[in-house]
């Protein structure tokens, strides 16, 4: 197996001089006061606040500038419903926009990219709560955690490429930004068995049924596996391609599926590999640079994989290949079968 993967604004300050009555500036005081109420609501929104974001009775519109417990709580009921916003981070970006006008459009609303009442009607449905207790085992703590060099000749040394921290490893499991995860659980110890923590609840429905068709698009920067009739089953945010490697257009066939894979680094197919490298076997393991899955096409050199970054997913460039964070990769191998039809589109 081979693969392409490589991989102060200044303000203006307008002096005034405050109307006094009694000595004191009352215009200025009242003018902090209203400043002070406003920052003190920006604040709220954006605190996270878990009994909120387990409120299935949530309306508050998430869209553009939003940020907080209702908008953490539609990246994770997104998540569960397989159209996946990526790595959940508490923003709202690109991946949560197009997870956004998948679901809607799936469910035929108007695509607005919002989430609206309409949408949080439906994503509401699910009533299962989207934070939920977790105790840090042993295993988690376990490890082995160790740092993983940069380079490929280096990380061929290495018996395995497992996670570098607990946290890291708990945000891959649970599909989060580790930075969010530990502000929603500040003080807790991530190192330390049988620490309580609240983590998302992103364990996905079994589908049931296997996609007929695989379809990537370039524009829309998403994977959708889909099923009878063009039905929606599910739809992750991907990177793919560069102007050195562009993505294949055209019909293929997934041609075979590896778990927990091992890389094959050939530098000749890598136009900027580091001279001195030679080809080598890149250990398996979640910092795998194809992550925990591939998805070999009929074209040869590209799949579909994992990443060890999942938090550059939507937002950088790849080697050809499609690149999607590990948990959406793992859940999309579960849907196709080898001769699969994968369309690539622009």
């Amino acid at each position: 197996m081979r693969s392409l993967f490589n991989m102060i604004a200044v303000a203006g300050v307008l002096m005034l001089v405050p109307a006094v009555y009694g000595g004191k500036p009352a215009v200025k005081n009242r003018k902090k006061g209203s400043s002070d109420r406003v920052k003190t609501e920006r604040a709220a929104r954006a605190r996270l606040d878990p009994a909120a974001i387990n409120n299935p009775l949530t309306i508050e519109p998430v869209g553009p500038k939003s940020r907080g417990s209702a908008l953490v709580r539609a990246q994770i009921l997104l998540d569960r419903a397989r159209f996946s916003p990526g790595e959940i981070d508490g923003q709202y970006g690109d991946n949560l926009r197009i997870a956004v006008e998948g679901y809607q459009a799936a469910h035929k609303m108007t695509v607005s990219g919002t989430v609206d009442a309409a949408t949080w009607q439906s994503l509401n449905a699910d009533m299962q709560p989207a934070l939920v207790p977790y105790t840090i085992t042993q295993e988690d703590v376990s490890g082995p955690y160790e740092q993983i060099p940069n380079g490929m000749m280096e990380q061929a040394q290495l018996k395995s490429l497992g996670y570098q921290t607990e946290a890291e490893a708990l945000g891959e499991h649970f599909h989060i930004k580790p930075e969010l995860l530990a502000e929603l659980n500040r003080g807790k110890d991530f190192a330390k068995a049988g620490e309580q923590m609240l983590v998302p609840n992103v364990v996905r429905a079994q589908a049931g049924v296997h996609a007929e068709r695989v379809v990537v698009s370039k524009s829309k920067r998403t994977v959708t596996a889909e099923g009878a009739g063009g039905s929606v089953l599910a739809q992750y945010p991907a990177t793919m391609g560069s102007e050195h490697d562009p993505l294949p257009i055209g019909e293929w066939k997934i041609a075979n599926v590896q778990q927990n894979p091992v890389f094959h680094y050939n530098p000749d197919l890598f136009w900027n590999a580091n001279p001195k490298d030679s080809k080598a076997e890149i250990p398996a393991g979640p910092n795998n640079p194809v992550g925990v899955v591939w998805m070999g096409l009929t074209k040869e050199h590209y799949g579909i994989h994992g990443t060890p970054q999942p938090g550059t997913i939507g937002h950088t460039e790849s080697h050809g290949c499609i690149r999607l964070t590990n948990w959406d990769a793992e859940d999309l191998s579960h849907l196709i079968k080898t001769g699969t039809p994968a369309i690539l589109e622009e």
